[in-house]
């Protein structure tokens, strides 16, 4: 039953979901004319903030975009496609390519959401290696995965609550900053740890479509078994000039590119001993491209990599902007702010956390960031909480702060399921080389998305902290 539900839902959405452009430009109108009618500003008061926030994403969007290709480029290197070979031993069925997909996926994105780009890689060669794999679906299961970031080390919203100074403090909103034991280590949020990593992956596995045909990986490649690309090193020794040259010497040099890594696993070493277990996208992606330089030897196969690597990634680099445009009218009109306040206002203690979840969920179809969506409303939400419980304890009230915060997260992380915004964080790896659009994906992500919406609503209201 389940399975044909989900059929149907994903031919639904194959026809009439537009692309994820598409789904940006009328978002954008929506959220003006919200902007207008409700907030009460002018039209060019509108296009304005629209361009105050274009470019507000850059800096994420070109983090994106490493985070991708060098990601990536580590998985075209012998070693991890060795690896993958000898995995493939133990995973030989489609079922258990989508069982590991989504277990594998769930425990890399807890330690950080951009993690969530290897995953995607196995998932890919995984899909080439074992027949009957449903593509489109295994990248559901993939991006279905990515939601458990949100319980983990790289959770924007409860990090910044444990930050020194932080914003929510300098405003007054807080008093004091709220440790992650009340946040990442509470018993909310261990359970919602146990959600993922336990149920995600049996709800894929009863979602599992019976169609077949014309869905394999190799199928939309349009790839046989005798015929194989080129590998990178017979790519670059077909680079060479047919006498010896000194260009040649220093494109295939393994001591220059080795120099060059060791300067950056110092850096790495030094980062951790001075900031401990700092994983931010910075230092992440540092770490994806030195791993890349060692594994690929030679500076004329790692830029062979790149270039295989960075193919697909135009999705990110055009359409970031006209979100972070959406981001600035939720902000700069005071839209976001609007909103947050009012429905804070028809919350009681008890019915909060709902609201707070479903408002985080909301609001991220406009703003697609934890850390960006928690500073629109965040302020709104804490200080409308502190006015309707009053006289609690500071304890008490660090707990209700913390319940609402977390909410709001779990709220942002749940309705990406229902936009494509970081689906372009896994469509360029496993999207490589074939024709398929959101369109073919999120059809299958709407039972888990009702399922999780059940699930964490009743647990964000009723599970202590």
């Amino acid at each position: 039953m389940l399975t044909k539900l989900g059929e149907k839902l994903t031919d639904f959405f194959q026809k009439n979901m537009p692309n994820a452009f598409v789904f940006a430009l009328i978002l954008t109108i929506i959220t003006g004319i919200i902007a207008i009618v409700w907030v009460d500003v002018t039209p060019l008061e509108v296009v304005q903030s629209w361009y105050g926030g274009f470019w507000n994403l850059l800096e994420f969007g070109m983090q994106m975009v490493l985070l991708v290709i060098t990601g990536y480029s580590i998985a075209l290197s012998p070693l991890i496609k060795n690896a993958i070979d000898h995995l493939t031993r133990f995973i030989k069925t489609p079922k258990q390519v989508y069982f590991f997909s989504v277990f594998i996926g769930i425990v890399l994105s807890m330690v950080s959401w951009g993690w969530i780009v290897i995953a995607a890689v196995l998932a890919r060669e995984l899909a080439l290696r074992v027949k009957g794999v449903n593509y489109p679906f295994l990248i559901a299961c993939v991006y279905f995965s990515n939601g458990s970031w949100v319980t983990g080390l790289s959770s924007s919203i409860p990090l910044l609550l444990n930050t020194e100074n932080n914003y929510m403090i300098e405003a007054g909103f807080l008093t004091d900053t709220i440790p992650t034991s009340y946040t990442l280590g509470s018993y909310l949020n261990i359970g919602m740890i146990i959600l993922f990593v336990v149920v995600s992956p049996l709800i894929m596995l009863l979602l599992v479509p019976k169609i077949k045909k014309g869905t394999e990986l190799k199928d939309m490649l349009g790839l046989k078994d005798d015929n194989k690309e080129q590998t990178i090193k017979e790519e670059a020794i077909g680079l060479k000039l047919p006498f010896k040259a000194a260009s040649d010497s220093l494109n295939n040099s393994i001591i220059l590119q080795m120099v060059i890594a060791v300067l950056g696993l110092v850096y790495i070493v030094n980062h951790f001993k001075i900031n401990g277990l700092d994983l931010n996208l910075n230092i992440m992606i540092f770490i994806f491209l030195i791993i890349g330089l060692i594994l690929h030897k030679t500076p004329i196969r790692y830029t062979i990599s790149m270039k295989r690597a960075s193919s697909n990634v135009s999705g990110i680099l055009f359409q970031f902007p006209f979100y972070a445009g959406i981001m600035g009218i939720m902000t700069y009109t005071g839209l976001g702010e609007q909103l947050a306040q009012v429905m804070a206002s028809l919350a009681t203690i008890d019915t909060f956390p709902f609201f707070a979840f479903v408002l985080g969920g909301v609001v991220n179809f406009a703003i697609p960031s934890g850390g960006g969506e928690f500073a629109v409303i965040g302020p709104s939400v804490i200080e409308a909480l502190n006015n309707i419980a009053p006289g609690l304890s500071t304890q008490e009230m660090m707990e209700l702060n913390s319940r609402a915060a977390l909410s709001i997260a779990y709220g942002e992380s749940l309705t990406n399921l229902l936009q494509p915004f970081y689906l372009l964080l896994v469509l360029p790896v496993m999207g490589a080389g074939i024709n398929i659009q959101a369109r073919d994906v999120m059809g299958y992500l709407v039972i888990p998305f009702i399922l999780y919406f059940i699930i964490q609503s009743i647990m964000v209201v009723w599970m202590p902290i």
